[in-house]
Formats: C-alpha cells, sequence, structure tokens
C-alpha cells in the first residue's frame, strides 16, 4: 500500500505536527477539564482533509455507519470505550436495545450493524435489534456476505417504553440519523435513555451550527497551544431560501461563495500558498455525500444546467435542500495507491477508538469522496490515534495519527456542546448565532 503526502507540503504540515507533540501534554489536560463540563457523544465519525498547510474536519457524523471499516485492532479500544459510555449514561444497564437504518439491502452497511452489536455484548450487555420497517413483523434473519447474520426484530411499543417481544431495556441505541424525521414510535420515551438524542437527528441539526460551535471551540484550543485556528479549521458561510429547481437563492449563494473565495485567497496570500481556492457547497442538512459540489468561482453556482439541479435539490430520504453551507474547500494530498484519500476518525465516549482511509480512484484532490466508488483501507490506521512517539519522525504514522485524532476529538467536542446548546429541555439553551 502506497501512502504517501508529497514532499513539496512536507515543510508546513511537520512544523503544524510539531506544535501538537511539543504541547502533546497541554492538550490532553485542555481535554480533560473540557470533558469535565460536557457529556460526549456515545459515537461519532469525523472526516478529516489534509492539505499539508492545512488539517481540517470536514464532517462530523452522530450516527457512524462504517465500524466494519475498522481494523481488528481496533476492537479492544471500541470494548473499553463503549464501557465507558454506558456506565456515564446507565451504570446498571444489562440490556440495550439497537435500532439500525433500514438500508437491509446494503451489505456492507449490515456488517456495520454486526460489528457494533459484538462491541457492545462484550461490554456485558444484552443486545436486540429492533427495526423500524414496517414489513419487519417477525423477527427476520439476514445472511451477511461476510459469513455472519443479523436477526431485526418488529420494534413494540408499551406505555412510555420501547422493546422487541419478551425485551425490555433502559437505553437505546439509535443507529439511524432520522434524516425523514422521527417516527411516532420513538417521541415521548421519557423511561429510556434515547442515545443520541432525538434532537441530534438530520432533521433538527444543522452543519453551519456545527460548524459555529467548532469554531468556538478551536478559538479556546489555538490560544492555548499558540495556533493559528485557520490551521484546523474549515471557514463557512450560509445561504437558506434555496430552491435548486426554481433557482431561487442563487444570488445569495453566488454572493457568500464570492466573499468566502476572497477570504480563503487572503490566507493564502498570507501563508505563501499558490493553490487555487475553492469552497463545497452541500446541503446544510443530511449525509452520505448527497448534495454536495465543488466550486472555484461564484459564476458557476448561476445558472446550474439540469443535471446539476437534480443532484444539488435533495438528498438522503428524497427531502428538498433548502439551506446549504457554503465551506471552505481543503484538498486531500493524502494518496492510497494512487488514489486520493482522506482518513475517517471514529471515536466512542471521548476516546479515539481507530479509523480508516476512504479513496477514489475517478475523484480527485478538490472532490468529494463520499461517492459511489470509493474504496475504504482499514489497514491504514493500524496506529492507534493515541499514542504520539517524539523518538519517531514527525510524520511517522504514529504521530500523525494522534494528530488526526485531536482535530477528531476537537470536532467530537465541538457535538457534544452543539446537542447541549440544541437540546429542547434545557431552559438554559441558546440558540447558536449565525456567523
Amino acid at each position: 500500500m502506497d501512502l504517501r503526502i508529497p514532499s513539496a507540503f512536507s515543510g508546513p504540515l511537520l512544523e503544524m505536527e510539531r506544535q501538537f507533540l511539543d504541547h502533546a501534554t497541554a492538550i490532553e489536560r485542555w481535554f480533560r477539564e473540557q470533558w469535565h463540563g460536557h457529556i460526549p457523544p456515545f459515537y461519532g465519525s469525523v472526516d478529516l482533509r489534509n492539505a499539508g498547510f492545512k488539517l481540517a474536519p470536514i464532517d462530523m457524523n452522530l450516527f457512524p455507519g462504517g465500524f466494519n471499516n475498522l481494523a481488528p485492532i481496533s476492537l479492544p479500544l471500541c470494548i473499553q470505550a463503549a464501557q465507558a459510555a454506558v456506565e456515564r449514561l446507565c451504570s446498571d444497564a444489562s440490556r440495550l436495545l439497537l435500532i439500525p437504518e433500514n438500508h437491509t439491502r446494503n451489505q456492507f452497511y449490515l456488517q456495520n450493524v454486526a460489528r457494533l452489536a459484538t462491541i457492545l455484548r462484550l461490554t456485558g450487555l444484552e443486545v436486540r435489534l429492533g427495526s423500524l420497517l414496517p414489513e419487519i413483523v417477525s423477527p427476520t434473519t439476514l445472511m451477511l456476505s461476510d459469513g455472519t447474520s443479523l436477526t431485526l426484530e418488529p420494534l413494540e411499543r408499551r406505555g412510555n417504553h420501547l422493546g422487541v417481544a419478551g425485551f425490555d431495556s433502559c437505553a437505546i441505541l439509535l443507529n439511524n440519523d432520522l434524516s425523514g424525521g422521527v417516527p411516532g414510535i420513538l417521541k415521548g420515551l421519557d423511561e429510556q435513555w434515547l442515545i443520541p438524542p432525538l434532537h441530534a437527528g438530520w432533521h433538527v441539526r444543522r452543519k453551519s451550527r456545527h460548524a459555529a460551535v467548532y469554531e468556538r471551540v478551536l478559538q479556546t484550543f489555538s490560544e492555548a497551544i499558540g495556533i493559528d485556528p485557520w490551521r484546523i479549521g474549515p471557514a463557512f458561510r450560509v445561504c437558506g431560501g434555496i430552491d435548486f429547481q426554481e433557482r431561487a437563492g442563487e444570488e445569495c449563494l453566488a454572493a457568500q461563495v464570492d466573499a468566502l473565495l476572497a477570504d480563503i485567497r487572503r490566507k493564502y496570500r498570507e501563508y505563501g500558498i499558490d493553490d487555487e481556492a475553492f469552497v463545497v457547497v452541500k446541503a446544510d442538512a443530511g449525509t452520505y455525500g448527497m448534495g454536495v459540489m465543488t466550486v472555484k468561482d461564484a459564476s458557476e453556482v448561476v445558472g446550474l444546467n439540469r443535471r446539476q439541479r437534480n443532484k444539488m435539490a435533495v438528498v438522503k430520504e428524497g427531502l428538498a435542500v433548502e439551506e446549504v453551507i457554503i465551506q471552505e474547500g481543503v484538498r486531500t494530498f493524502e494518496t492510497i495507491d494512487g488514489a486520493a484519500a482522506e482518513p475517517v476518525v471514529y471515536t466512542m465516549d471521548h476516546y479515539v477508538v481507530g479509523g480508516f482511509y476512504r479513496a477514489h480512484t475517478a475523484r480527485g484532490s478538490d472532490e468529494n469522496l463520499n461517492a459511489p466508488g470509493m474504496e475504504f483501507r482499514s489497514q491504514a490506521f493500524d496506529t492507534p490515534c493515541c499514542t504520539p512517539d517524539c523518538r519517531q519522525s514527525l510524520d511517522a504514522a504514529q504521530n500523525r495519527f494522534y494528530v488526526y485524532g485531536v482535530v477528531a476529538r476537537l470536532a467530537l467536542l465541538a457535538a457534544s456542546v452543539e446537542i447541549e446548546e440544541t437540546d429542547p429541555d434545557n431552559a438554559a439553551a441558546e440558540a447558536v448565532p449565525a456567523p
């Protein structure tokens, strides 16, 4: 496997890695202090982009669906972290109900569910799988391509409790991002822990809100270790009132794209970067890499053709896109066997438990890699993300992955604050102001 970063960008990258390694003790102390006041999400995944001169999270998923892509070495870390999360949320738990997505034909996703269930069972929990699919009316066993199997069972509502036949639990773990809204059967469950909480689903959550919280988290972190926050965070803008099919909101979109490109070019001049600036326009809610386009000039978002409008108009569950986030584009200069690649870091509780690389042979370094044709390479993360070693070279995998883990944890902390501030039951919660 060929995993490398072009040497032309090793200088500034190594400088940034040196800052992280030199401040590793202060960084870990800073995180420990932060987690005293915040409850981390049960699990998450963070997509990162490493441009050599800049390392930034470009997406934070609170319903990760790729545990099957983690290397076997990650399993012990996952189990220990899951135990910590369970003890924090429901210390006397013995049973857990897991509710997956409705992807019964997606073998890769089902393998993710099987791996997740295995991790949870190894923490000492009895785990059953409850399906939201109306056609699941009795226990249904699905055979997986890797030789394992899953049994989905119909959900049963009993008062304010949700379970399956003969099974009740104090906690319900959602591996379903609720893009299409909250099913009635999940509402009003005030006697069970629902993890993550319902308002963490994409029917409520917005990428721009997370980005605004991340900026605040990054400000305090960067002051603690003396780094320009721009080096580890993507700038962004927001546009509402969008209707791609009717071409509504094009003027706002073009203006915000132009303003953000100007900001990026100023930072490029400051750091002597010769790259062409670009932004990524994507739906402000949703996942699976849908509703995403790369833009290098504001004129590109005006007068989109039918194919482009159809691509941007809807996301998962066929939901119409009405708001978009315009995010600073961060190239990836990492490649695996010649394919553009980006690291994906997985967390449970406040621990980094592993990661893998998403690679795409048909996409460029400035394009969305979360698209059909992508591949996952777990062997690249055989080295844990929590054990830097100053005796090794700065670009050694052990040290580089530590830096990736730090940035991923910053996104995780921002997600924790985001969930707290959007909690409808939190009277003290305040809306995050628009940037």
